[in-house]
């Protein structure tokens, strides 16, 4: 039986929480019709709808979109890794290209057993990061799937991290202010799971335990809501139309509504343990966009 992927025009309250109306326009294709698998593929394995990523002593691995995209909605469903994953990370993330790229990523950072997942999202914006929070999860990841999302827009633009429709994260656009904002370059939708334990679990203390190996996280249920732009023209705004076009460009996805600011007031309250706008042992200065 072919893996299916479905590309569907979304709008409901449960993943991004603006609205409440829902309009879905499935479009269903093979799964190796919408991704390949660029980084050792033999270490992937395809089941029905889902992606097994595996981590070994040899390699990592990682796949990525055919098409690329600028402004909507991208959702995945993952399950991680089991027991001991202290030192691996799985990464599910949108990059254009080059030095100067434009990237969001989840990343999910493994522990000892018994340890809780962090989630670490980070932006950067032609070619500079270094905007990394760190959350703790309200479930374990490792019992079942979740849903992990981003959504993104252009007019009094945010970014939002979205973890089963909860938002934990949001990255104003501050372009009135002289900051940059990656609205420019169309990204791939990529997932990987590598090795890491130079930092990823107590700052690279615990390294990864190769007993344990293979390592598995499994992606599924990809739903992708947004503008696919052609590589012959150069013209972003002509591509993505005139604004108010799109359901993500409507007046009511310019801010979150009042349930999910106070969701997101919550996830930062109980879930943040780090934030590179609090963290002044790192900055001389803080960064601009720091600065209400």
């Amino acid at each position: 039986m072919a893996s299916n992927i479905c590309t569907r025009l979304e709008i409901a309250i449960f993943m991004v929480g603006f609205v409440c109306a829902k309009l879905v326009l499935p479009m269903c294709g093979n799964i190796s019709e919408v991704f390949e698998y660029n980084w050792a593929p033999n270490h992937i394995i395809s089941q029905g709808d889902q992606i097994k990523l595996t981590l070994d002593n040899v390699s990592g691995c990682g796949f990525e979109s055919k098409k690329k995209y600028l402004f909507g909605q991208a959702s995945v469903q993952i399950k991680l890794i089991e027991g001991d994953s202290a030192g691996t990370v799985t990464a599910f993330y949108m990059a254009s290209e080059g030095p100067v790229h434009d990237e969001l990523d989840f990343e999910f950072l493994g522990n000892v057993s018994g340890e809780p997942y962090l989630v670490q999202t980070n932006i950067y914006v032609n070619g500079t990061g270094n905007r990394e929070q760190r959350h703790t999860l309200w479930f374990d990841p490792t019992l079942d799937f979740h849903t992990y999302s981003f959504f993104w827009n252009r007019h009094l633009i945010v970014y939002v991290f979205l973890v089963d429709g909860i938002p934990i994260r949001v990255f104003t656009n501050k372009e009135d202010k002289g900051l940059l904002f990656p609205r420019q370059q169309a990204m791939s939708i990529r997932g990987s799971v590598w090795n890491a334990d130079d930092w990823a679990t107590q700052g690279g203390k615990v390294k990864i335990n190769w007993t344990n190996a293979p390592f598995f996280s499994t992606f599924r249920s990809f739903i992708i809501d947004a503008r696919e732009l052609l590589p012959e023209t150069d013209d972003i705004m002509a591509q993505c139309g005139k604004l108010g076009r799109f359901w993500w460009d409507k007046p009511a996805f310019v801010v979150l509504n009042r349930h999910r600011s106070h969701q997101l007031k919550w996830a930062r309250r109980k879930h943040l343990v780090y934030d590179y706008c609090k963290d002044k042992a790192r900055f001389t200065e803080l960064p601009r966009e720091c600065i209400s």
